[in-house]
């Protein structure tokens, strides 16, 4: 058993790939931080429409441009995208066999676009054709289109083969993780493979090369003036970057829940935690007369004891008459005949069923 553990403990220090559930929680990251942000937004905008909710309307290309920013900070500063960088990892090209090249050498421009516009561009045209499918599906329940209509056709077409589509999307990605679990493959994303990269583990060289690199450009003077605007304009990135990351390490739990708070699929968990308690039932003046009064089905007017008429409730006390029989009792004597709470003719609240 000590030798197996030996075995498998120089294997994982001698491996410069992540594991798999690094690999994972790094993806999971950037997932949990867009819909916390659009909750926040929604909240702003809410609060104060005339102010904020172009921050709502325009949310989608606000966040694709901040997410593009952010990511070509860390890829040029770091070898690694925001999320990647902040669980110390870095992409290589995928066929390097050489020695691999320090973090702060960057990737080279071919893998570095690539990279750029997997990161940000699919995930915003993903995130578009999913509430293009959702605006379709309403369109398609709630409108009239001519039988004969070619739009009507084309967009039912669309919407019977775009759940095949995702499910051969999400079972790539599947496929792609298993293979990297058994070691069969470099990749454990399909965009790592396009974008012609893989993910390795930081080094000790690698870090000290991006202290140096960050101690270096913060004492750097500049006499240009193109050179100290692109200088202040790196360092203001840098310090959004920086502060997003060091202030998203204590966050990261708080976005995280607050992602799980508003899926659909905790919302009946939600509803039970914060649901009123259901209202004890009245409190009987006279208990051996309210109970003989009350019948045993629920349908019967306690006062005729026949089938409910025109079902009407008390509000002092809850309980239902057929609208006649508690008018007359009200009116001649001012109290419920069940509890003997104080009543008015104004208490009385028909009862409308979806059938009427």
């Amino acid at each position: 058993m000590a030798e197996l553990g030996a075995h498998l403990t120089a294997a994982s220090a001698g491996d410069d790939r992540p594991s798999i559930f690094e690999a994972v929680a790094q993806d999971s990251l950037m997932a949990a931080l867009k819909p916390a942000l659009q909750h926040l937004v929604k909240v702003l905008a809410e609060s104060n429409p005339g102010r904020y909710s172009f921050l709502w309307c325009w949310f989608d290309e606000i966040y694709v441009l901040l997410d593009l920013l952010l990511q070509q900070h860390y890829l040029a500063r770091c070898s690694a995208s925001f999320s990647e960088n902040f669980y110390s990892l870095k992409r290589i090209p995928t066929g390097d066999r050489r020695q691999q090249p320090l973090a702060t050498a960057g990737l080279p421009k071919r893998q570095h676009w690539k990279s750029l516009l997997l990161l940000v561009l699919v995930p915003y045209l993903k995130g578009k054709l999913e509430k293009l499918v959702s605006s379709l599906r309403e369109e398609d329940e709630y409108s009239i289109h001519p039988p004969s209509s070619s739009w009507k056709r084309f967009y039912r077409a669309f919407l019977a083969a775009y759940p095949f589509v995702n499910m051969t999307w999400e079972g790539w990605f599947l496929i792609q993780q298993l293979c990297y679990i058994l070691g069969k493959a470099q990749h454990h994303s399909p965009m790592l493979r396009l974008a012609g990269v893989r993910l390795v583990r930081l080094t000790a060289e690698d870090i000290q090369a991006l202290e140096k690199k960050l101690a270096g450009a913060t004492s750097s003077e500049t006499h240009s003036i193109k050179t100290q605007v692109q200088s202040a304009v790196r360092k203001a990135l840098g310090g959004i970057a920086f502060s997003l990351s060091t202030g998203l390490s204590v966050s990261v739990f708080f976005l995280q829940f607050l992602d799980w708070w508003y899926s659909s699929e905790n919302q009946e968990t939600i509803k039970s935690l914060t649901a009123l308690p259901t209202p004890p039932p009245p409190v009987h003046l006279d208990h051996r007369a309210g109970s003989a009064l009350l019948p045993k089905l629920k349908t019967v007017c306690p006062l005729c004891r026949k089938i409910r008429v025109n079902a009407t409730a008390l509000s002092t006390s809850g309980f239902v008459f057929c609208y006649r029989c508690v008018y007359n009792y009200v009116k001649a004597h001012q109290r419920c005949p069940i509890t003997g709470y104080a009543t008015e003719l104004q208490h009385l609240v028909k009862l409308y069923s979806p059938e009427s």
